[in-house]
């Protein structure tokens, strides 16, 4: 069986002209992939009220699925309220669970959206309207006591060029979830919460700094839980570090986010922790340069799969 990859991209919001969002992205990944050698495409199912309440409130549950989202809720997440918009965001973090299973059961599995950090236990932003990794890291653990009767401890490795701060803040007193979030100092959010790991990086930050920033990251993410290493990895490889973002303030090339990519699934692979991926954030100004910083993300993740399970290439 190959690896696996979760898609959602048949849901589309019906955003108003000139919206910032690159809805179409997702589309055109999901095209460049069909037929790799390597990657099976499966159609995400959508997440239930009850998982997604692992690590949302009932009042903002309530709030989105009910259609009453105050207009200043719905202007913090940034997009309208619609059933196609609740419909999305239950596929979305379907989609990370889906990815979460299959990484436990053979080392690597991708999410072709996702990554939607911003999204707190009781709000939505920065076009999140729940947090798929929050919620698929509660589901995994649930799921591995019941049938394990052992601890899942998590980490998230948030890569995205925009700090996870609803990730820190749902996990700020879990010292079972390990948020890790390396990104823009002065990018959104303008107000950051604490993470485990937060690395700061400066504006116009290139591939050399940025690599090596990450290198010491890893060590000090593996330095903390050299007692007790996390089961499962979830990886927000994040396309808005690229030099080519509107969003980023960064300057990676698009070989240098490759080698992000390379060094964060190998120092998982030798280690034996699955790894659920998410694309996160991309806003290029063409949006194809996002689309092959997340193509080559995939096929980072095939790559490492295949070393994983000793399959041939």
């Amino acid at each position: 069986m190959p690896m696996q990859a979760f898609y959602a991209d048949q849901f589309v919001l019906p955003l108003p002209a000139g919206h910032t969002f690159p809805m179409s992205k997702y589309r055109l990944l999901r095209e460049q992939l069909d037929g790799l050698p390597g990657l099976e495409m499966c159609q995400a199912l959508p997440a239930s009220d009850g998982e997604l309440a692992l690590a949302h409130t009932p009042a903002y549950l309530s709030a989105v699925v009910e259609g009453t989202l105050s207009p200043a809720l719905q202007r913090e997440i940034g997009f309208p309220w619609s059933e196609a918009m609740v419909e999305r965001a239950r596929r979305s973090v379907g989609a990370t669970i889906a990815a979460a299973r299959a990484a436990l059961a053979t080392g690597v599995a991708a999410n072709l959206a996702g990554g939607t950090h911003h999204a707190t236990a009781e709000k939505g932003g920065g076009y999140c309207v729940f947090n798929d990794a929050a919620v698929a890291a509660r589901l995994m653990q649930a799921e591995w006591h019941r049938t394990r009767r052992q601890l899942l401890r998590v980490a998230i490795v948030d890569l995205d060029v925009h700090q996870g701060n609803g990730s820190a803040s749902i996990f700020a007193d879990d010292p079972t979830v390990f948020t890790l979030s390396m990104h823009g100092a002065k990018n959104f959010p303008f107000r950051k919460e604490r993470s485990d790991l937060d690395v700061d990086l400066p504006d116009g930050c290139g591939d050399a700094a940025y690599l090596e920033a990450l290198d010491h990251a890893l060590a000090e993410l593996w330095r903390r839980h050299d007692a007790a290493p996390p089961g499962l990895i979830f990886y927000l490889a994040g396309a808005d570090p690229h030099e080519g973002d509107r969003l980023g303030r960064l300057k990676l090339t698009t070989a240098g986010l490759a080698e992000r990519d390379r060094r964060v699934l190998a120092a998982a692979r030798e280690r034996r922790i699955p790894v659920a991926l998410s694309m996160a954030g991309g806003y290029g100004r063409v949006v194809d340069d996002t689309v092959q910083v997340h193509l080559g993300t995939i096929r980072a993740a095939i790559d490492s799969w295949r070393q994983w399970n000793n399959a041939p290439p």
